[in-house]
């Protein structure tokens, strides 16, 4: 298999969770912005924007393959962020499995960044023109 399907698959199977995430909170806006509030996360009502434009917008670059290493960055640390925040629960075993997920999903991103998105992007298609 070459390395640009390689690149490209990895690609769909890291943005489904952020776009089907960011999407889904489009649902329960008010809600999401309470859990976030619970956490004592500043400004909820404008915070739970910023993640859904990131999960939602930042998935389907990354789908795309366009501008992937800026956005790997952004959706790396925003991984680490949340997952500190939310999962970060020594005393909870789930919730530490949460929390090294969003560590691995952060090393795949970071992985990202560093290679970049291939030849089967956005990104390839805008360095030939």
């Amino acid at each position: 298999m070459s390395t640009s399907i390689q690149l490209l698959i990895g690609r769909v199977l890291m943005s489904i969770i952020f776009i089907t995430a960011g999407y889904g909170k489009l649902g329960g806006v008010e809600g999401t912005a309470g859990y976030m509030a619970s956490m004592g996360i500043p400004l909820p009502g404008i915070t739970v924007w910023l993640v859904i434009a990131l999960e939602l917008l930042g998935g389907i670059a990354i789908l795309l393959g366009f501008f992937t290493r800026y956005v790997s960055w952004a959706l790396a640390a925003f991984c680490l962020l949340s997952g500190y925040l939310a999962h970060y629960q020594p005393g909870d075993q789930m919730q530490m499995i949460s929390f090294m997920k969003n560590l691995a999903i952060a090393g795949g991103f970071l992985a990202l960044a560093a290679h970049g998105a291939g030849a089967l992007s956005v990104d390839a298609r805008r360095k030939t023109a």
